[in-house]
């Protein structure tokens, strides 16, 4: 595996543990179909959502913000992929919502910053 592959699922798990700490249930990883994929879709306990999340993990911000690299193509990938999803799965009353977490990593240490209904 590649150092940029093994950052990011580096990342994923983090995020993933960091949701667990603040009351959502993990569904589903790196869930894939023909038009692409969703890093995690999980419930959140509190406002009862189904929550698609993309990860987005760097080792610095010169280059930017990470969730500034979400483009309107990858938006729309994200929606047609969670509304097949939702078919697939017979999901109807749910509400759904996407955030984006972004993963800061730096020698040991890392920073997480959740935006909630980022599209």
């Amino acid at each position: 595996m590649c150092l940029k592959q093994e950052r990011g699922k580096n990342g994923e798990n983090l995020a993933c543990q960091y949701l667990q700490r603040n009351q959502y249930t993990i569904i589903d990883r790196n869930f894939r179909c023909r038009r692409g994929e969703i890093d995690i879709i999980a419930c959140d306990i509190r406002k009862k959502e189904l929550v698609f999340f993309e990860v987005k993990t760097r080792s610095s911000l010169k280059y930017g913000r990470p969730s500034e690299t979400i483009r309107k193509v990858k938006r729309n990938r994200i929606f047609t992929v969670a509304k097949y999803y939702q078919y697939q799965n017979k999901i109807r009353k749910i509400p759904i919502r996407f955030d984006v977490i972004e993963v800061l990593l730096t020698n040991s240490n890392y920073k997480i910053n959740h935006i909630k209904q980022a599209f």
